[in-house]
């Protein structure tokens, strides 16, 4: 299924030497792979005659034996809708990998990595993504601390962080780190294989800093991950 979705888009990397906008494109090897094993596949044509007496050893006689026996092979039906579900497959991995970020992001990080998809198949496993359901509903809860001694910070000053775990994804990424903003209650999410301080630093750097500025306060567990 994938294979087949990938087919149109294989002619086009290869021409550009696998690369989009002079950057390598997501899983180029994959997509390696599966053009190498696709342009491999054996395609027999032969002669065939309808009406060739069984005591004819010829070759149109054999190739009429051949293709008998290939007709009488059962297959099971067709999946008419292949390339829709072979999109939407990719569309998964990239939302996930991205890190379950909105349409919008996920759509310009596909772009980025050379994935050509449609904001229909990006919406589409979003709304589907379980991870995704319980951030947006997390986002609109206010920490229980709201308030006191938080009101003399502004907007994106102060924070505290967490770690959560949940199911493992396809990425083997089973940890979040959650950052809350201390003054609104809003929610940044980073998903991670492991809980680590390196994991910390890139997880604030990328939803914190790059977003909403450098912060004057963090709070946590002071764990060893922090």
């Amino acid at each position: 299924m994938v294979a087949s979705a990938l087919w149109g888009w294989l002619q086009q990397w290869k021409q550009s030497n696998w690369q989009r906008r002079s950057k390598p494109i997501w899983a180029a090897p994959l997509g390696q792979d599966i053009a190498a094993w696709l342009e491999k596949l054996a395609v027999k044509v032969c002669h065939v005659e309808a009406h060739v007496p069984k005591n004819w050893a010829t070759e149109e006689h054999q190739n009429n034996q051949q293709m008998d026996q290939a007709a009488k092979i059962e297959v099971s039906q067709v999946d008419l809708d292949w390339q829709r579900k072979g999109e939407l497959f990719i569309a998964r991995c990239a939302h996930d990998t991205s890190g379950h970020q909105e349409r919008d992001a996920t759509y310009r990080w596909a772009c980025d990595q050379g994935v050509d998809l449609t904001m229909d198949a990006i919406a589409q496993v979003i709304y589907e993504c379980e991870m995704r359901a319980a951030i947006k509903q997390a986002k609109w809860l206010k920490p229980v601390w709201y308030g006191g001694r938080w009101l003399k910070y502004k907007y994106g000053e102060a924070w505290q962080i967490d770690y959560i775990t949940l199911p493992q994804t396809c990425q083997g990424k089973c940890h979040v780190l959650t950052m809350v903003e201390a003054t609104t209650g809003w929610l940044e999410t980073y998903p991670v294989p492991h809980a680590t301080s390196w994991n910390t630093i890139l997880g604030l750097e990328k939803q914190v800093l790059w977003q909403h500025g450098t912060p004057e306060r963090t709070e946590s567990d002071n764990g060893t991950h922090f």
